[in-house]
């Protein structure tokens, strides 16, 4: 490994976020010059050259970052340099970010106010705050800045990029989840999506009382179903707030259960205790060593879990984790990317039909009817606000349909003079099957949760 490898795989850990300042609002900070850029760019090659690697490699993170601070200080006086005082902290900041973290997206990686960063090139840096799209003055230096910070961050997870294999899926110490293709690909050069997940994360009522997705109902229901084992699946758009829900729904699995998780890219953030995690693998260079999750999945079976957590159902894997909610694995939970209840299960079809295994239609929806039990919808509105907007019960099949009942429901009445959505939520009247089963776990729901009368804002 060359010295400037090493140097960029030290301390990758944001150890450099509790530092900066949270509120910093990098929307109004003035764009870098071009003489400013030059002389980051000059100090940074100066360090590379100056630092002893073997003194490098014994230093703890926070010493190293005094050292840097001292040794930039120590570099600008011996080049002359007129700075002020902040120009001169700024500089120092931006190295220390180029050495131990991420470069000039370290800032945005801070603010916890941004939820999603989008490098639509080296220029051009978008993020997405409560749910609204936003230019920042962030830039790299280069095509090759960026493709550097892109190299570092797949490295950490044993992931490559290069014009072999110029897409990747990874994702940061914190678990924020990370795409990036390359030319030839990306024609405008390197590309970067980063999607941030809370370092503390949401819990049930930051759902109903913050950011009002769903109603205090709603959600004692969905806490009733997550406790008595019954098998559910999240659908939703990109950006819906599928694997947010996931994550607080399996938080009131008990202690006591096994559970094993399945991810393409692991971002699931388990709080319980006996928790195995498996993540998928791409193929080598020489096209081998593929991991699919249809193999985890059917090695998941033979560990003895009470509960199999999948992020994200997308291929053949629906076969076997339908076959495992039909043999004594109650409780699982995964997400699927569909616009509403009726096109998850049409999607879950079409899954098992990528298996292979000639199925009839009506045994695949038998399948889908017998193993799940509830399908809870989610929507991005166009305010950037995220709503559940149905919860249906799978109820059995009559002919070669699937039936589904309402249980609850968004019904939105129109857009207010600021972009806002207007609506309120209602219960549709239906008492669902599954509370006979709630009630044997001691989740007794009220008649008056389902009256259709009543509606909440």
């Amino acid at each position: 490994m060359s010295f400037r490898e090493k140097l960029d795989a030290v301390a990758i850990e944001p150890i450099l976020r509790p530092h900066v300042q949270p509120t910093v609002d990098v929307l109004r900070n003035p764009v870098a010059t071009d003489s400013y850029k030059s002389l980051k760019g000059r100090m940074h090659l100066k360090l590379l050259e100056k630092f002893d690697l073997a003194a490098l490699e014994t230093l703890a993170p926070e010493v190293l970052r005094q050292e840097i601070s001292a040794m930039v200080g120590r570099l600008l006086l011996e080049e002359q340099e007129a700075l002020n005082e902040v120009e001169r902290r700024t500089l120092i900041r931006d190295i220390q970010h180029e050495m131990l973290g991420f470069g000039p997206i370290e800032l945005l990686m801070a603010d916890p106010t941004v939820s999603d960063i989008l490098v639509n090139s080296h220029e051009q840096i978008y993020v997405e705050r409560k749910g609204k799209l936003e230019l920042t003055n962030v830039t790299f230096t280069d095509e090759k800045h960026l493709l550097r910070i892109i190299d570092k961050i797949v490295s950490l997870v044993g992931r490559r990029i290069d014009e072999s294999s110029p897409m990747v899926d990874a994702r940061l110490p914190d678990g924020s989840r990370v795409n990036a293709v390359i030319p030839p690909v990306a024609l405008d050069g390197p590309m970067m999506s980063i999607r941030r997940f809370a370092h503390i994360p949401l819990k049930m009522e930051n759902l109903v009382n913050d950011l009002k997705s769903l109603t205090p109902q709603m959600a004692f229901m969905l806490e009733g179903l997550s406790k008595a084992k019954v098998n559910m699946i999240i659908s939703g758009g990109t950006g819906a707030g599928k694997t947010t829900l996931l994550n607080i729904l399996s938080g009131y699995i008990p202690e006591s259960e096994r559970i094993v998780t399945i991810e393409d890219a692991a971002e699931l953030q388990m709080q319980q205790p006996h928790v195995v995690r498996m993540e998928t693998r791409p193929m080598n260079i020489e096209g081998k060593g593929e991991i699919t999750q249809r193999a985890l999945v059917r090695n998941a079976l033979r560990m003895r879990p009470d509960r199999i957590v999948i992020g994200e159902v997308r291929g053949a894997e629906a076969v076997d984790m339908l076959q495992a909610m039909n043999t004594g694995h109650e409780g699982s939970l995964t997400t699927i990317h569909a616009n509403t209840p009726r096109d998850a299960l049409s999607r879950l079809e079409n899954m098992i039909g990528m298996a292979n295994l000639n199925l009839p239609h009506h045994a695949a929806r038998q399948q889908i009817a017998s193993a799940i039990t509830v399908v809870i919808q989610g929507l991005r509105l166009i305010d950037g606000k995220r709503k559940i907007t149905s919860i249906q019960e799978i109820t059995g099949m009559e002919g070669e349909v699937i039936t589904m009942q309402e249980i609850f429901a968004f019904r939105q009445t129109g857009v207010g003079a600021e972009g806002e959505v207007q609506g309120y939520f209602q219960a549709t009247g239906v008492r669902p099957k599954f509370a006979e089963r709630l009630r044997s776990f001691g989740v007794l729901l009220p008649d008056a949760m389902f009256d259709p009368t009543k509606r909440y804002e």
